[in-house]
């Protein structure tokens, strides 16, 4: 089927728009999602359709999702062709992503501006039961966090929060050259594939959460003051953790522990 050619636009530095234009690295991107043509495929951020011209290709009813108003019109445009494509305008970090799961759990795709990276995973990661994977472009600094293990200097809150929720994959580095206008740092693919139960599940996940983020609030404190509020020194026995480490000292494994301790222990508040 025949298409119009992307439209013109000036990328927007509060959009944190790149847009990614190099043909290679979209055919290894492609080649790495494998979209299939009844997958409920979404890509988050489109820009210019350069690499949905290709994921289209396999997947004609897919769905992208765009932030800025201006090239929702071009996108319209450029796949006119593919009566089953759809084209939402809105903002990826509020999106309710159920109202995209009918009968098949979602399959994401998406070159994230690096600006909204993070809290963009954070919310996907409330969505997890309703996913089958996501294939992102990011920060090559951001995938670094979270592939990291327990003792490395990049542990922190999205490495545990993400991988208590999914499989991550690091898949291969791109180059500021892919991009017009090229950003000032390097970029990489992440494969993360949501388990169908936690490898090691919480009794709460939200406890949890909170636990994670009142650890790293203060990552260079020991566990003893960074935890303070929620544990005092008769508990650390108890759940036989030295409360002298770090919070990045401690696995996946032990942030559930304590965050089941906290469950289980009559504690007010604790688990609002």
């Amino acid at each position: 089927m025949s298409r119009q050619g992307p439209p013109v636009h000036q990328a927007r530095k509060r959009f944190g728009q790149n847009f990614l234009h190099d043909a290679g690295v979209i055919d290894r991107i492609v080649r790495a999602i494998s979209p299939k043509i009844d997958d409920n495929l979404l890509e988050i951020g489109p820009g210019m359709g350069a690499l949905t011209e290709s994921l289209v290709l396999n997947n004609p009813s897919m769905t992208v999702l765009e932030l800025d108003r201006d090239l929702v019109p071009g996108l319209r445009t450029q796949f006119f062709s593919y009566p089953e494509f759809t084209v939402l305008q809105g903002d990826a970090l509020r999106f309710d992503y159920s109202e995209l799961v009918a009968e098949k759990p979602l399959r994401i795709v998406g070159n994230l501006p690096y600006n909204i990276s993070t809290p963009l995973i954070f919310h996907l990661l409330n969505y997890a039961d309703r996913i089958t994977d996501m294939h992102f472009m990011l920060q090559k600094e951001v995938v670094q966090r979270m592939a990291a293990v327990p003792g490395d200097s990049q542990w922190g809150r999205l490495a545990v929060m993400t991988q208590y929720q999914c499989q991550v994959q690091p898949l291969f580095p791109v180059g500021s050259g892919a991009f017009k206008p090229a950003p000032k740092v390097e970029s990489a693919i992440v494969r993360l594939m949501p388990y169908d139960t936690p490898p090691i599940p919480a009794k709460d996940r939200a406890l949890l959460a909170k636990v994670v983020r009142t650890a790293f609030s203060a990552r260079r404190k020991t566990l003893r003051k960074a935890m303070a509020v929620l544990l005092n020194d008769d508990d650390w026995p108890q759940l036989g953790i030295d409360p002298g480490l770090r919070p990045q000292n401690l696995t996946l494994a032990n942030f559930v522990a304590i965050a089941d301790y906290l469950y289980e222990r009559p504690a007010g508040d604790l688990h609002e």
